[in-house]
């Protein structure tokens, strides 16, 4: 059963940042929280424009169209992302520490994480995107123990990569069992030391 009163509570506090100044910053929001709630395929722009307390073509204007709001949402998210594993790899040096970033990043920021690695919904070419995702790339790069985003092929980032998205994607999508679901870092990171990326 659907919980009115939070979801009442969330629309007001989305309004609320919108009354403060900044609608820009209210769209992202209340564009996250639906996504949250319903997915990105169900996300409308005059969905989001209602949730933010906002006239219909407050979103167009901002954004333009869907995917633009949508673009906007992934850039906050690879910046978020980066942040996380840049946090992790400082703190231990480790990729299996950098792996359970990633996975912890997927599950505290769904939304985001939903939206970030799907082209068909951004405009791929946006230049607030295009940076962010390459510092998010330099950052599980590092992590991997490999140099540069843009090599032609590099097995171990890729490896790396495949790795900790699978295992996140298939966290999200309710495929493990219970002792995973309690500890997923712990768990992503006995997946790792299990593997040649796992410390080596």
């Amino acid at each position: 059963m659907i919980d009115t009163v939070k979801i009442r509570a969330r629309v007001v506090s989305v309004t609320d940042r919108y009354h403060h100044g900044d609608l820009r910053r209210a769209l992202i929001d209340a564009a996250v929280e639906a996504v949250g709630e319903t997915g990105p395929s169900a996300l409308s722009l005059r969905a989001v424009a209602k949730r933010a307390g906002v006239s219909h073509a407050a979103p167009a204007h901002h954004f333009g169209d869907k995917a633009g709001l949508l673009t906007a949402v992934a850039a906050e998210g690879f910046d978020r992302f980066a942040d996380a594993l840049e946090r992790a790899w400082t703190a231990t040096g480790d990729f299996d520490a950098v792996g359970a970033a990633y996975v912890r990043f997927a599950i505290d920021h769904r939304a985001h994480f939903e939206i970030m690695f799907r082209p068909e919904l951004l405009h791929m070419d946006d230049p607030d995107l295009v940076r962010a995702s390459v510092r998010s790339r330099e950052a599980l790069h590092r992590g991997s123990g490999t140099d540069g985003p843009d090599a032609a092929f590099n097995a171990r980032a890729l490896a790396a990569w495949s790795l900790a998205h699978g295992f996140a994607e298939l966290l999200l999508a309710g495929n493990f069992p219970r002792a995973v679901l309690d500890d997923p870092e712990g768990a992503f990171k006995a997946v790792a030391a299990a593997t040649a990326l796992g410390r080596g």
